[in-house]
């Protein structure tokens, strides 16, 4: 008898049972504005549950408690919500949580807290903690690689895109060469070739470059990526130099992508003056929905307009993130999705 192939990576658009939130809590950075990111996490988790389940990791049963009563406040369907209670470092799912392979198997990678920035130990051990709850149907792909879901992309026909500047720096793999580091992720991923973007990266960002703030595959051969029309901005020689190499990648069947560039936002600070990396690419697409991070911006309705041209089957929900990007991050760097088959629900 033959044997089964190994799993492979879903593209995000792949039908999903649920998506992974784990909830700002007061030991974390978002103490200051916690009510605030709380209620962004609210509309998250709402906008969701309108489509499919959610599985949300709570520091102690003390905020449990307390979010089950802010999802019934705001009238959540709780037959599709799943609380735990697993301590947890931070709220920044997409990289601590597993990837989703092919017959509901999920891929458990290491996390580091992007080149040990900061702590993680207790984010890393979040998906086994799921999976020791008897939450997943299957027994989890574990490995040794260091790999966050923001730093990679795929197309669902065999090719990955990365950032160099992130997934070749030596605080993730440094005992690899770059050509163990690709071997290794197609073998992870059961993906034939990898786009290596080498240009690319927004004021703020503290992941080194991850792809999802920056350009995203989307259905029918496309690529959306977040442009910069400024001239005077100091992003605009970066993301033009990577709108060219998007331009001339190609897929697996040697075919250009569709590309669309998405608007660029006015600039946004925090108190200290510092840049916050605000990006409509770092959206979330889930069963028959996009949620996209907006900021109170003039170039907001572009952005729906374009993904719903994009994506004319799905709705489009725009989420309020001025929240997020306080501290670096948005819509996307707060979930993961979780393939269907891959719950006991």
């Amino acid at each position: 008898m033959l044997s089964s192939p190994p799993p492979t990576w879903l593209p995000e658009w792949a039908p999903q049972d649920a998506v992974m939130l784990t909830w700002p809590h007061a030991k974390t950075d978002w103490a200051a504005m916690l009510t605030d990111v709380q209620a962004t996490f609210v509309e998250i988790a709402k906008a969701i549950n309108q489509y499919q389940a959610l599985l949300i990791n709570c520091h102690t049963q003390h905020l449990l408690d307390n979010v089950r009563k802010q999802l019934c406040h705001a009238e959540l369907d709780m037959s599709r919500v799943d609380l735990l209670v697993i301590p947890n470092n931070d709220s920044w799912a997409r990289d601590h949580g597993p990837l989703s392979l092919t017959g509901g198997y999920l891929l458990n990678a290491q996390f580091n807290g992007w080149g040990s920035k900061y702590s993680a130990s207790l984010d890393n051990d979040i998906n086994q903690h799921v999976s020791d709850a008897n939450h997943f149907l299957h027994p989890l792909t574990n490995t040794d690689f260091v790999l966050e879901g923001g730093s990679i992309e795929s197309d669902g026909n065999g090719t990955v895109m990365t950032t160099t500047q992130c997934l070749l720096n030596p605080n993730r793999n440094a005992h690899l060469s770059r050509d163990e580091i690709e071997s290794t992720v197609l073998e992870l991923t059961q993906h034939q070739r990898i786009i290596w973007l080498t240009h690319g990266h927004l004021a703020g960002d503290d992941t080194d470059s991850h792809i999802d703030t920056l350009a995203r595959f989307m259905p029918n051969n496309t690529i959306v990526f977040q442009g910069c029309d400024d001239p005077n901005d100091e992003h605009f020689e970066a993301l033009n130099a990577m709108k060219n190499e998007l331009s001339q990648a190609l897929n697996a069947d040697g075919k250009p992508y569709t590309t669309i560039e998405l608007p660029w936002p006015s600039v946004k600070t925090n108190a200290e003056g510092q840049r916050l990396p605000a990006t409509y690419a770092n959206f979330l697409i889930i069963n028959g929905a996009v949620l996209l991070p907006v900021y109170n911006d003039a170039q907001d309705q572009r952005a729906i307009n374009l993904l719903a041209q994009v994506m004319p089957k799905h709705d489009i929900i725009p989420i309020r993130c001025t929240s997020l990007i306080q501290q670096f991050g948005s819509l996307h760097c707060v979930t993961m999705q979780l393939t269907q088959g891959s719950l006991k629900r």
